[in-house]
C-alpha cells in the first residue's frame, strides 16, 4: 500500500484539521497578502491587477492552498499526484473568474466570483472532452467546506446583539416561516429531498452560503447544489435593483425598506448595493438583518443533519426503530462543528483588534476555497444535468418561495421597524 493511502482520515474531520490549521496559521501572524482584483479599465487591470506585486501575492496565495489541499489529499487517503496536477488549472480558472467578477461594471451588477468560476467550469467541461482522471481528482466538497469552516470566523454573534435586537427577532421569524413555506411548496411539487433542504435554506436564511452549508450537512449532489446557486445568484439581481424603486414609489420609511431588503434579499453584497440605493439608515438595518440571517446559518445546519439522519438514515424510516445517538454522529457532517466552533471562537475569546488583523485574510481565503470549489463543480457538470427538463419544478418553486419570502418579510418589517 502507498504512503498517500496509509492514512484515510473522514473528509469532514480532515477538513475541520485544515480549517483549524488555516485560522491557527494567521493568529501566528502568517497572514497572506489579500491580492487585489478590482479594476475599472484596462489600464488599471494592466497596472493594478496584473502588477508584479499583486501577481506575487496571487503566487503566494498559490502556494499555500496548493500546500493545504495537498495536505487533504494525504490525509483522507487521496492520491497526491493527482491532486497536485488538477489545482494549477483550477486555480488559473479561478482567478480568472476573480479577475472578471472584480470589474467595477460587474460589481455594479453584484455578480459575484462564484457564478463566473461555475460558468467557465462549465464552459471547458461542455466544449471541450476532460481526462476522467482529471474530474476524478477534483476536491470539489473538500474546498466548499474548508470555506465554510473559516466562514464561521466572520459570524461573530456581539456585532449582531450590539446593532439591535430586532434584526435578530426579525431574522429569527422570517427564517423560521420562510424556510417552513419552502419546505411545503417543494414537497407538493414533489420535488426531490435534496433540492427541497436546499432550496428552503438558500431562501430562508443567507442565500449562497446556506445552500453551500445544507449540502455539506446532508452530503447533497454537487450538480443539485450548483442550480440552487445559479437561481439565487439570479434572482437577487432584479430584486437588487427594483425593491429600492418599489419602495421608494410607496413611501417605505428607511428602516422599514432597510430591514425588507436584508430580510428578503438572498446575498449580502445585492443587500448591501440595494440598501446604498435607499440611504444610511437604510444601508444600516438591512445589515443588521442581514447578518442576524448569518448568525443562524450554523444553527440551521445543526438542525438539518439532526433531521436528515432521522428522516434518510434506514433506521429513521423505520418507525419501529429510533435512531440513536451513535446514528445521528455517525451522519453528522462533522465540518459543522469546525463551522460553530470558528464562530464561537472569534465571538468570544479572540480580542477585536486581534480579530481585525487576521479577518481581510481569513475573509479572502473563504471566499477563495469557494471559487475553487464552483470552478470544480462546472468541471464536472454537463449543461443537460444543470438545467435539464426536470429543473422547472425546482425553479418554480424557488420563485414561488421568494414571493413568499418577499411578501412575509415586508409585513413583518413594517411590525418591527415602523
Amino acid at each position: 500500500m502507498s504512503a498517500t493511502k496509509k492514512l484515510n482520515i473522514h473528509e469532514d474531520w480532515v477538513v475541520v484539521i485544515l480549517g483549524a490549521l488555516t485560522i491557527i496559521l494567521s493568529l501566528s501572524g502568517l497572514l497572506l497578502p489579500v491580492p487585489a482584483f478590482g479594476w475599472k479599465n484596462i489600464t488599471e487591470l494592466s497596472s493594478t491587477v496584473l502588477s508584479a506585486g499583486n501577481l506575487g501575492h496571487i503566487g503566494l496565495q498559490f502556494i499555500f492552498v496548493l500546500v493545504i489541499a495537498a495536505v487533504g489529499a494525504l490525509l483522507s487517503g487521496k492520491p497526491i499526484k493527482s491532486a497536485v496536477l488538477t489545482f494549477p488549472v483550477v486555480y488559473i480558472l479561478t482567478i480568472i473568474a476573480l479577475i472578471l467578477a472584480g470589474n467595477s461594471q460587474v460589481k455594479a451588477l453584484n455578480l459575484e466570483a462564484v457564478i463566473f468560476s461555475l460558468a467557465i467550469g462549465l464552459l471547458i467541461s461542455n466544449f471541450f472532452t476532460l481526462p476522467e482522471w482529471f474530474k476524478t481528482a477534483l476536491s470539489t466538497e473538500l474546498f466548499v467546506k474548508i470555506g465554510l469552516v473559516l466562514l464561521g470566523t466572520s459570524v461573530i454573534f456581539s456585532d449582531v446583539l450590539k446593532a439591535g435586537s430586532l434584526g435578530l427577532v426579525q431574522a429569527l421569524v422570517v427564517v423560521l416561516s420562510v424556510w417552513y413555506f419552502a419546505f411545503w411548496i417543494c414537497k407538493k411539487l414533489k420535488i426531490d429531498e435534496e433540492l427541497t433542504m436546499m432550496i428552503s435554506s438558500a431562501v430562508s436564511i443567507c442565500g449562497v452560503s446556506a445552500a453551500i452549508a445544507t449540502s455539506g450537512a446532508i452530503k447533497g449532489d454537487s450538480k443539485k447544489l450548483s442550480y440552487v446557486i445559479s437561481m439565487v445568484l439570479i434572482t437577487a439581481i432584479p430584486m437588487m435593483i427594483f425593491m429600492p424603486y418599489i419602495a421608494a414609489y410607496f413611501n417605505f420609511p428607511q428602516a422599514v425598506t432597510g430591514a425588507w431588503l436584508g430580510g428578503s434579499i438572498d446575498t449580502t453584497g445585492a443587500v448591501v448595493a440595494s440598501g446604498s440605493l435607499v440611504g444610511e439608515e437604510a444601508l444600516k438595518i438591512s445589515t443588521i438583518v442581514k447578518f442576524s440571517q448569518n448568525v443562524l446559518l450554523g444553527i440551521a445546519a445543526f438542525a438539518i443533519s439532526v433531521y436528515w439522519t432521522y428522516t434518510q438514515h434506514p433506521a429513521g424510516k423505520d418507525k419501529a426503530t429510533k435512531p440513536t445517538l451513535k446514528v445521528i454522529w455517525e451522519r453528522f457532517p462533522k465540518f459543522v462543528i469546525g463551522f460553530i466552533a470558528a464562530s464561537l471562537l472569534f465571538s468570544f475569546f479572540i480580542p477585536a483588534e486581534v480579530n481585525a488583523e487576521v479577518k481581510g485574510s481569513l475573509k479572502n481565503l473563504q471566499g477563495l476555497w469557494f471559487a475553487l470549489a464552483f470552478t470544480s463543480i462546472g468541471l464536472e457538470t454537463n449543461f443537460a444535468d444543470l438545467f435539464g427538463k426536470n429543473s422547472k419544478k425546482p425553479f418554480y418553486a424557488f420563485l414561488i418561495a421568494q414571493g413568499f419570502n418577499i411578501i412575509v418579510t415586508l409585513i413583518i418589517a413594517f411590525l418591527l421597524f415602523k
